[in-house]
């Protein structure tokens, strides 16, 4: 088979070529690593691409299966790695210059987990720093690119993640989700993301941004590989003080089933109205339609507190990465800088300056805003009150869920806008997570996959779908059957429409290091 033939075919496929020893691991890798030379200059979706033990990994998986050892079912698949996931002997950076140049000692569950069921690693994706961003554009190693338009934007902060799996140059890949960093960046590049029930997988060995909110995932480019990862993945982790000690729901039966005959879907007055693309808006309601005809009955329900989710997630994140953040102090770890004029500068000043120089401005933005609601005399007035409305969030999805099996709603309110429309903007771009922050706040699982092209822009759009806590298995079943629809209408994936990413213009915007 050929390098397109390879990397066109999702995970599901290349798992079932390789059980059937029509093709190897080496070859499924190569062909993938083949693809990040052809492209990557032009998308930047990886930091760091680790083709040599990428290779390694695939050889020891054709080993073993020419051996007859046992294997799990998607050994031989390769994926790529958001870099705020701590890699063993691969460069860790966070998107940052605090980190830039560190190999982590060990590896995170999730990055164990992968390695266990055979899955080589291709290499690190960009992300924005300390994943606090909406575009990808406040990585301090330059933006990655849309593969529908190199001048938009891939979403973010998991834009890498979404990029590499648009452009074909991993079949999947693992991103994490604070706010929507999974499920946005899905949503405008026409592929598949999911955010699993906080705690359902292991947190430990991620860079943490605001550790009651993070969450990573599975990005893919269809609902049934986004199951198959998230069984890899999933699982309770004694590291992980957090992790569910329930087993992982049944994922992968109910994508493979797709069936919502009888359920309700809840359609959130709140997700959709003002703000909203009318492309957005127009293909969400045909792809309710589409539910309807398969089975499913609607209803509307009102959330009225997710009007304030916003306003509450951007003083219990910035809060919570205050805190955690604190530890990038110049004393321990990262990098450290001399503050310039000072003969001997105290460990403050020394604090100072390398704050000054490894932090980014959305970063120190956070910083400042969550330190400043944490201090004292502010505490109840702004993160006491922040959190009051995240538990009348989760009463509200509660309630929700007593009519509707599932909620849906648009994963974005517009399709990938240019680059520099929104990055001097935090407002108009935190408005980017109004629909994906409010499944964070409540720890509740969700999905984001493609529900068509935007008439005015022709760009992709994204249709969520929300469960309760732990029933997992429904947002995959509910996506799958919907999936199914849609691919019968556009004869075949939405990504079969992209452009070929050769022949698309050059951007205007110019990547560090690299030529427009």
């Amino acid at each position: 088979m050929t390098t397109a033939d390879l990397t066109r075919r999702t995970a599901a496929e290349l798992a079932d070529l390789l059980t059937a020893g029509e093709v190897s691991a080496r070859e499924v890798t190569a062909a993938h690593l083949d693809r990040v030379s052809a492209v990557d200059d032009r998308i930047h979706a990886y930091l760091h691409v680790a083709g040599e033990s990428a290779l390694a990994a695939a050889d020891e998986v054709d080993r073993r299966r020419a051996a007859g050892e046992p294997l799990a079912a998607a050994a031989g698949v390769p994926i790529a790695v958001k870099d705020v996931v701590v890699t063993e002997g691969l460069p860790t950076t966070a998107g940052s210059k605090m980190l830039e140049g560190w190999v982590p000692p060990y590896d995170a569950t999730i990055v164990r987990r992968l390695k266990e069921a055979g899955l080589p690693i291709l290499g690190k994706t960009n992300m924005d720093e300390f994943a606090m961003g909406s575009s990808t554009e406040f990585s301090a190693y330059g933006v990655s690119r849309n593969p529908w338009d190199l001048d938009r934007i891939p979403g973010g902060s998991g834009g890498g993640s979404a990029a590499a799996v648009g452009s074909f140059q991993a079949p999947w890949a693992i991103g994490t989700d604070t706010g929507g960093s999974i499920r946005q960046p899905a949503s405008v590049t026409g592929t598949v993301g999911a955010k699993p029930t906080y705690g359902g997988v292991s947190r430990y060995g991620l860079v943490a941004l605001a550790s009651s909110l993070d969450q990573a995932g599975p990005c893919t480019r269809t609902v049934l590989d986004a199951a198959l990862l998230h069984e890899v993945i999933g699982g309770h982790d004694p590291l992980d003080s957090t992790s569910i000690a329930d087993p992982v729901p049944s994922v992968v039966e109910a994508a493979r089933r797709g069936d919502v005959a009888g359920m309700r879907i809840g359609v959130v007055r709140e997700l959709g109205g003002d703000g909203f693309q009318a492309g957005v808006r127009q293909r969400f309601e045909e792809s309710v339609q589409h539910l309807v005809d398969a089975g499913a009955e609607i209803v509307e329900v009102s959330c009225p507190s997710f009007e304030y989710a916003l306003a509450a997630y951007y003083l219990i994140l910035p809060s919570e990465a205050s805190s955690n953040l604190a530890k990038f102090d110049a004393m321990r770890y990262g990098m450290r800088v001399r503050p310039e004029g000072v003969e001997d500068p105290s460990a403050e000043q020394v604090m100072a300056a390398t704050r000054d120089a490894g932090f980014g401005p959305e970063v120190k933005r956070r910083i400042i805003l969550g330190t400043y609601a944490l201090s004292s005399g502010y505490y109840d007035a702004y993160y006491g009150s922040a959190q009051k409305v995240r538990r009348l969030i989760a009463d509200e999805f509660a309630a929700a869920f007593t009519q509707a099996d599932v909620l849906v709603s648009p994963s974005a309110p517009t399709t990938a806008f240019r680059f520099g429309e929104k990055v001097d903007d935090p407002m108009a771009m935190y408005l980017n997570d109004i629909a994906t922050i409010p499944a964070n706040l409540a720890g509740v699982p969700a999905m984001s996959l493609p529900s068509g092209l935007a008439p005015e822009d022709g760009l992709p759009t994204g249709f969520q779908i929300i469960a309760p806590a732990m029933a997992d298995e429904r947002m995959y079943a509910v996506g799958a059957a919907l999936e199914a629809r849609l691919t019968a209408d556009w004869g075949g994936p939405l990504l079969d429409r992209a452009p070929d990413v050769l022949s698309l213009p050059a951007p205007t915007v110019a990547l560090p290091g690299k030529e427009a």
